[in-house]
């Protein structure tokens, strides 16, 4: 009956793979990753304005905040996650999240220029979207087959490319009619809306049970979060995680130093907090363009024919230089540029080829290493980075001793990268002879 409900959709199967039984699902899987994109990139703007509102000198207080509350959150919501059903985790998720975006919200309708709300937002959107991603993606994954996600989820992950660029785009446009305030409660509409579809999912299963035997051949659910020093032990016994480590380590840095020269530049050209938000939408807007765009052309060729190195240390050498020219030209149009390379280039080439060296490791460690490396090596990464470069601005006379010292990060950076690419290639080769 299902298989013949959707008959007049053939062009589904033939183009993505898609069985009519499945547009549904298949469907609601697209939104769930657009409508969560589409309300977390709405977010990004009115934080970043937010932390430049609290004070360009104090940014450093917040990451490490960020710090603190990621090292807080993580156990607990690990805790929760291995104990309650999954199903049952994403409507408490989903509505705790919306719940403090209303709260927030309200609160900036009632005092907009409240400082140490805004802080508290900034820390808050800079926690939670590990949890909102790593929590639609599982979903999926006890949602449906082995079979079903090979053909399936890069379609429905296209979603959050699409709300990536959109979500940016909204905020530039609205803030002015809405304000930040405004804003939060939209972001929190969309995000209501995707835990939504994520609950139907979850019963659009219950109703097309997987046939005897796809059960066992389901995608294994990984429990979300968990302890994130339980793969600590792990990453310090093998050469190989330690590397991905420093990598990521020194991503955050060049991160970290790029986004106070951000925040210096935007606060001393744009005093005003709605231009402040548009100049933050109109660089994401830009960057997820060039992502997009270098994810459909240039990405899997540059990994197949040049090899996972090529991925890790282009972006890097390109920051090396963008930082000398910042050094010797600090004008806010060269920042632009600058700062849209490095993350455009971290979204089409850094991050999948960061991805692709877990492919090399044990099981477990894609799980336990991996979750320690991208919280608590990232989140730490950017709290002592903050202090680094706060630390630089004080003691040197002017901002292009921060940006000297960025360039030589930023080689140390792809020196890392080419490294871990030649340990990856050794891997798979060894692999392959097995």
């Amino acid at each position: 009956m299902g298989e013949r409900s959707g008959g007049h959709m053939p062009w589904l199967a033939r183009v993505f793979g898609v069985r009519p039984c499945e547009a549904p699902a298949v469907a609601a899987g697209l939104a769930m990753f657009f409508l969560l994109f589409t309300g977390y990139f709405m977010l990004r703007p009115v934080r970043e304005a937010m932390g430049v509102a609290g004070g360009v000198d104090n940014l450093q207080w917040l990451f490490t905040g960020t710090f603190v509350v990621t090292l807080a959150i993580l156990p607990l919501f690990g805790w929760v996650a291995s104990r309650v059903p999954r199903r049952r985790i994403a409507p408490w998720v989903f509505g705790g999240v919306v719940a403090t975006l209303l709260g927030f919200g309200a609160g900036l309708v009632l005092q907009p220029e409240h400082v140490w709300a805004g802080r508290a937002f900034f820390i808050w959107v800079s926690v939670i979207n590990m949890l909102l991603i790593s929590l639609a993606r599982s979903v999926l994954a006890d949602v449906f087959a082995a079979g079903e996600a090979k053909r399936l989820f890069a379609l429905m992950a296209s979603g959050a490319s699409a709300g990536g660029l959109l979500g940016p785009v909204l905020t530039t446009l609205l803030v002015g009619p809405l304000g930040h305030g405004g804003l939060l409660l939209l972001s929190a509409a969309l995000i209501g809306a995707s835990g939504a579809t994520a609950l139907w999912l979850h019963r659009w299963r219950d109703r097309h049970p997987l046939r005897d035997g796809q059960a066992a051949a389901a995608v294994r659910p990984v429990r979300l979060g968990g302890n994130p020093f339980a793969g600590a032990t792990a990453v310090f016994r093998s050469p190989f995680l330690l590397g991905i480590a420093l990598f990521v380590v020194l991503l955050a840095t060049v991160t970290t130093f790029l986004y106070f020269e951000q925040a210096r530049l935007v606060a001393g050209l744009f005093p005003d907090r709605a231009q402040q938000t548009r100049v933050f939408g109109l660089i994401d807007t830009t960057v997820q363009v060039l992502s997009i765009l270098a994810q459909l052309f240039l990405t899997g060729r540059i990994a197949q024919r040049l090899g996972v190195g090529v991925l890790l240390v282009g972006v890097p050498l390109v920051m090396a230089a963008g930082f000398l020219w910042l050094a010797l030209a600090p004008a806010f149009a060269v920042f632009v540029v600058v700062m849209v390379a490095r993350r455009a280039g971290e979204y089409a080439l850094v991050r999948p080829g960061r991805e692709m060296l877990y492919t090399v490791v044990a099981a477990e460690d894609k799980y336990k290493a991996k979750n320690f490396i991208d919280t608590v090596v990232y989140r730490g990464g950017d709290a002592l980075s903050g202090w680094v470069k706060r630390l630089l601005d004080v003691i040197g006379e002017h901002p292009s001793l921060a940006m000297f010292i960025g360039a030589g990060i930023a080689l140390v950076w792809a020196g890392t990268g080419l490294g871990l690419g030649r340990a990856q290639r050794r891997r798979e080769q060894a692999a392959v002879t097995l």
